[in-house]
């Protein structure tokens, strides 16, 4: 069988992968301000999978089929996203590079909580650690107390890694972005940001 911790890596790089508002958000600001930020939201990123996927462990996802909370967690979280979304979109109209009032990811600490924020807004990426984690060879390696630690930092480990290679590789074609690109990016991660939220809250409200 697979190490927990190799596991855990696999999982947490997996998730991170997928298209979503933190990714949206990552790209965005190391474009607008350097890898230093885009390693912070990455980092926030990584903290808040590997906490959900913590509670995947300890069987906590069931409490979000409480209908109340679902609805008061997908309404707060699409908010949460459709307000970075809206700041997003308003930046594309202020296209003077370094001085547009983006304040939430302006510098590594405040990327980092905006990070944070962004990630732990969508409660059903805890049902998603859930279902991997109710998976045969997963719960086999999560069995002992040693393996869910180590399956654990795997997770946060394989989620880091697959945000500082993007921000790596986008640092690789900072220099070559100009101005109308920018904006473009801007627009097209406000919308994505909107969309994202407006989906979940809409989302939360039917299955509510």
């Amino acid at each position: 069988m697979l190490h927990p911790l190799l596991l855990g890596a696999g999982l947490g790089a997996f998730v991170a992968a997928q298209v979503g508002p933190v990714s949206l958000l990552l790209v965005r600001s190391s474009l607008r301000h350097g890898a230093a930020v885009g390693v912070a939201i990455g980092a926030g990123a990584a903290l808040v999978d590997t906490a959900y996927a913590s509670l995947g462990v300890a069987g906590v996802a069931p409490l979000l089929s409480v209908a109340w909370l679902q609805l008061v967690l997908g309404l707060v979280g699409g908010l949460v996203l459709l307000a970075l979304g809206i700041r997003t979109l308003w930046s594309a109209w202020r296209v003077r590079l370094g001085g547009e009032a983006d304040d939430e990811v302006s510098s590594p600490r405040r990327a980092f909580l905006t990070a944070l924020a962004a990630t732990a807004s969508n409660p059903l990426t805890i049902v998603s650690w859930a279902a991997i984690f109710a998976a045969a060879s997963t719960a086999a390696a999560a069995r002992t107390p040693g393996g869910a630690v180590s399956l654990l930092l795997g997770v946060g480990v394989g989620s880091a890694t697959w945000f500082v290679t993007l921000t790596g590789l986008i640092a690789l074609f900072r220099a070559r972005v100009g101005r109308p690109a920018l904006a473009a990016v801007d627009v097209l991660s406000g919308l994505g940001l909107v969309g994202f939220g407006v989906a979940l809250g809409v989302r939360s409200a039917r299955e509510a």
